[in-house]
């Protein structure tokens, strides 16, 4: 028998942490197509400065210590690896090979934790948490840059040439700055923070809208036993092994809701950039880029039930 109090306590999360987020994502896919806007300029605002400021910001105004710190980034390396040798595995057994494998590694691995995944621990669970996830976006962007490289060059880029685009990463110098500030605590002087601040605050919702606009160059293409692996891995098999990952290093709190909601997100729309960079499959890419976004309310409403939001 159903229980109807608790379709209603799911209704309630969906309407309360995930329909603001399709709304405004919604303003940027309509502005796509009415507009005809491109999603380019508002990226490089994002990438440049927004995300750092952010990412700054989330670090110094947060109390995290080493031990989170060592435990998150920790946990975010250790997630991206396992679901890459499972799927590996699993595509395998599925017959699923070469530039294919590639792309489907590239969409299991890699999830949206900053245009999805900040806003959503941020309205689900607060700026306790919004720190924790801010680490793990970082470390997956940083994942993303190296490893995302060498999986959709497929060997054609060798792995310092990979290091290297570290060095264009905005993200990584805040982060290394967010962490001397936290590691010293030293405070910014009132002009400078209260800058910091306004940046910061205007970097979720225009991710949101980047998102829309992302969305909106997104074509269906695709081929269905690959994508049912990348949706499923991406979906449900990734928030699952988090589940277990964060408990077996001893992970709790706000901590253990962002890093199991992060992992949870669906594919990154990055992975679309990189594929059609390395011509790895990018229909594909971004077919199951759309789908794995489509979908992520189904399962994204019960784990915020699970989680406590």
């Amino acid at each position: 028998m159903i229980d109807l109090h608790y379709l209603l306590d799911l209704v309630n999360l969906f309407l309360n942490n995930l329909l603001p987020i399709i709304l405004i994502t919604g303003f940027g896919y309509a502005l796509g197509h009415l507009a005809k806007t491109s999603p380019r300029p508002l990226s490089q605002v994002i990438f440049y400065i927004l995300t750092p400021v952010l990412v700054f910001k989330l670090l110094t105004h947060s109390q995290l210590n080493g031990e989170d710190i060592l435990r998150t980034v920790g946990l975010a390396v250790l997630l991206t690896l396992t679901i890459g040798l499972l799927t590996w595995a699993s595509g395998r057994a599925l017959r699923i090979e070469g530039r294919l494998m590639n792309a489907v590694l590239l969409i299991t691995m890699f999830m949206n934790a900053g245009n999805f995944g900040l806003p959503l621990t941020m309205f689900a669970f607060g700026e306790d948490a919004l720190a924790y996830a801010g680490l793990f976006f970082v470390t997956t962007l940083t994942l993303t840059n190296t490893l995302g490289v060498l999986i959709a060059s497929s060997g054609t880029r060798s792995l310092p040439q990979a290091l290297l685009e570290l060095l264009k990463l905005p993200a990584t110098y805040s982060l290394a700055l967010g962490l001397i500030f936290l590691q010293f605590k030293w405070q910014l002087p009132t002009a400078v923070e209260r800058t910091v601040v306004l940046v910061a605050d205007a970097a979720i919702p225009s991710m949101l809208v980047l998102l829309g606009l992302q969305l909106h160059t997104v074509r269906w293409d695709g081929q269905l036993k690959a994508l049912g692996l990348a949706s499923a891995m991406r979906l449900l098999v990734a928030p699952l092994f988090a589940i277990g990952l964060s408990r077996w290093i001893g992970l709790n709190g706000p901590a253990y809701q962002a890093v199991v909601l992060e992992s949870a997100m669906p594919a990154a729309v990055m992975t679309t950039v990189l594929a059609t960079e390395f011509d790895t499959e990018p229909a594909f890419v971004t077919t199951v880029v759309l789908v794995t976004t489509l979908l992520s309310p189904l399962t994204l409403t019960p784990l915020l039930a699970l989680l406590g939001a």
